[in-house]
């Protein structure tokens, strides 16, 4: 308890003493991102969504937004803390459909663009997901929860009337039975309706006992076809699906009678529909299951009955994405990244790769989230833009044009005000193998290269995916306290092929370490470094190789374990996506292959630890559950490892639910740096 009350205060200390022309954690409040671009038909409007924070209520929304293609006229469509989302053009551009809770619970609203005047077209007690017009702009189609009654066993007497009695004990029967940021799921399966875009009842399209999307992934937008009789999507439509957690095929189902089609028919995920304008073809996206820790995700074109299935993007060797047709029906936009690079392409239908223009995304984080692009009949395109210096814009261009130039500047009051570290891509050799490895330094504003600074390293989740040259708030804010920060992308990593992401398949945490020292060695040689002050810390599977690391090395003075997976074996029994691990990650369930969950357990190398170790995790985190983090920190104290456990309260797995949260993990991690820093 005393440890703990000393990183409060410190963090107390370290928000006091922050500098004003930097950023710093409480930052956090003053920034926002864009998300979800959509732009009309006619290529003259964007409608896109802002995401903010209440200081005052510590709660995060969204609005609306609208901007005209040439930067233009930007305004909200929207207001108030709630938060109002996906945002779809109606076909002829008069009318812009979006969800949500003002009214208490998520519902699809429209508003006309000529009036401003609004409707509410939806009265459903569940939230809807993925709304879609209609090719005539008459209907809506989404996906929803159907509720089922909970399982019932045994006769319990109601409590008398007036009676106060406790909650009654609740009855779970699936396999997945909660979900990281939903929390514990209601009984029931999701299905495709159809709602009057004037309003009305809702109609359900979809049948049977299966789930078309999930709580967790709700399965992007509802697609209809040119004809407006049917839809597409893609679900997981066989017995036991959620013991196959990458299994889905593409579906079209009747708008009159919900008659079902099955259009793909293989082992593994196909997903992304996305139909031609002539209705003939349809894109997607998927792979053959392997049962490979890391698969690279194609792009597909078959015809529209399920034949002549193709795949445009076999030499690409990066995972492909987000498929969209080109207005003439010859081509399809998609998403890739490469080298830490989100990028935007157009694949021609005889395979010829176009390779548009990069740096989309924006969420704050060097993370490759938030990645979206829309296209209209003419040409133009809108996306999310980001770079080192950038949190999150909307950019736009043209595909003759295709250079993004930022057309709104949501955070240009606070970084105004404020100096941010210079970011330098960096690659350098594995003592490992040799291979070279890609990773950015952040460097502290004002920096001086005749200086000794502390170094942070900091490791990336996943384990498969990736860093890259995004503006990453958190590491900003420990650079303007005189760090120097380094994040890399490790083998395992994603967006360079599919060779270097396997190579720790069956295999991690492993040699990945090697990756990781080898940059901090290269950073050192720059001469900048003070070899006497090096952090680690990472967040989820950068938890794990964070707590790998110090197992391996003494050279780190401190570590912070950021929501880490400590005993594999506990956590396939713990966690919400215990399929993928076991089928996937490993080479089956632990008991019949506990050696090798036991060699790459973090516990089979606690006793190496001698490093000072902070564990923190959210108490709501169901993907890495604080059963996993209560492990490590009991082993560190067992063995008088200095260590301390942090546990915040309502949290999932990342702790960004809440903004002051956010900032406290933040200063958390500073402030165990800070009390362990050398002179």
């Amino acid at each position: 308890m005393r440890a703990l009350s000393l990183t409060l205060l410190l963090a107390a200390s370290l928000a006091a003493a922050d500098r004003e022309d930097r950023l710093a954690a409480r930052n956090v409040f003053d920034f926002s991102t864009v998300a979800d671009p959509h732009i009309s038909a006619d290529g003259k409007r964007i409608a896109y969504v802002r995401n903010f924070s209440d200081i005052m209520t510590d709660t995060r929304h969204s609005n609306l937004w609208m901007i005209n293609f040439d930067g233009s006229d930007n305004r909200p469509l929207t207001s108030g803390n709630f938060n109002d989302t996906a945002p779809r053009w109606s076909p002829t551009g008069d009318r812009i459909l979006y969800i949500s809770n003002r009214s208490g619970q998520s519902q699809i609203y429209v508003r006309w663009m000529d009036t401003g005047q609004t409707a509410r077209v939806t009265n459903v007690e569940e939230a809807p997901g993925g709304p879609s017009w209609s090719p005539d702009g008459t209907q809506i189609a989404f996906s929803m929860l159907v509720p089922e009654k909970p399982r019932q066993i045994g006769d319990i007497p109601p409590a008398p009337p007036g009676a106060k009695w406790a909650e009654p004990g609740k009855i779970i029967d699936r396999l997945v039975y909660r979900f990281n940021g939903v929390g514990y799921l209601k009984p029931g399966n999701r299905h495709l309706f159809v709602v009057p875009a004037d309003g009305g009842a809702a109609r359900q399209i979809s049948t049977g006992n299966f789930s078309h999307g999930s709580a967790g992934n709700p399965g992007g937008d509802v697609v209809w076809t040119p004809d407006g009789k049917s839809l597409l999507f893609a679900a997981d439509r066989v017995p036991d699906a959620e013991y196959e957690p990458r299994e889905t095929d593409i579906y079209e189902f009747s708008i009159a009678d919900g008659s079902v089609k099955q259009l793909t028919r293989r082992k593994g995920p196909d997903h992304a529909p996305a139909i031609s304008p002539d209705g003939r073809q349809i894109a997607y996206a998927g792979f053959d299951e392997k049962y490979q820790g890391y698969q690279v995700t194609k792009l597909y074109v078959m015809n529209r009955d399920g034949s002549g299935v193709r795949v445009l993007s076999d030499a690409l060797d990066r995972d492909a994405g987000n498929p969209q047709w080109a207005a003439d029906g010859k081509g399809v936009f998609f998403t890739y990244d490469d080298q830490g690079n989100s990028k935007l392409g157009l694949y021609s239908l005889d395979g010829a790769l176009r390779r548009l223009t990069g740096n989309l995304g924006g969420t704050g984080s060097a993370y490759p989230g938030n990645v979206a692009f829309t296209v209209a009949r003419n040409g133009a395109f809108a996306a999310t833009y980001t770079r080192p210096n950038v949190p999150s814009e909307i950019a736009a261009a043209t595909v003759s044009d295709p250079a993004l130039r930022p057309i709104t500047a949501v955070n240009r009051g606070l970084l105004a005000q404020k100096k941010i570290g210079e970011v330098e891509e960096i690659w350098f050799n594995s003592s490992k193998d040799g291979r070279k490895i890609e990773g950015w330094i952040i460097k502290p504003p004002d920096f001086n290269p005749s200086r000794k600074y502390p170094l942070i390293l900091e490791i990336h989740g996943g384990p498969f995916s990736n860093y890259g040259d995004r503006f990453d708030l958190e590491k900003q804010v420990w650079s303007a306290r005189d760090y120097v920060v380094l994040y890399t992308n490790p083998r395992g990593s994603t967006s360079y092929g599919a060779e270097f992401g396997n190579l720790i398949h069956h295999s991690y945490p492993g040699d990945d370490f090697y990756d990781l020292n080898s940059g901090v060695d290269a950073v050192i040689s720059k001469g900048y470094i003070d070899p006497n002050n090096l952090f680690v810390t990472g967040g989820s599977g950068g938890g794990v190789l964070t707590c790998w690391t110090i197992g391996h090395t003494t050279r780190f003075r401190a570590a912070a374990a950021l929501y880490p997976v400590i005993n594999w074996y506990s956590f396939v029994l713990t966690t919400d996506i215990m399929e993928l691990v076991e089928k996937v990650w490993f080479p089956g369930l632990p008991w019949d292959h506990a050696m090798e969950y036991e060699k790459r357990s973090l516990l089979s190398v606690v006793g190496n630890v001698k490093t000072p170790t902070m564990v923190l995790t959210g108490e709501e985190d169901f993907r890495t559950p604080m059963s996993e983090s209560e492990q490590y920190y009991q082993a560190l104290k067992l063995r008088k490892v200095e260590a301390v456990l942090v546990r915040v309260p309502g949290e999932p797995h990342g702790i960004q639910r809440l903004p002051s949260h956010h900032m406290e993990k933040m200063l958390y991690v500073l402030g165990w740096f800070e009390q362990h820093r050398g002179s």
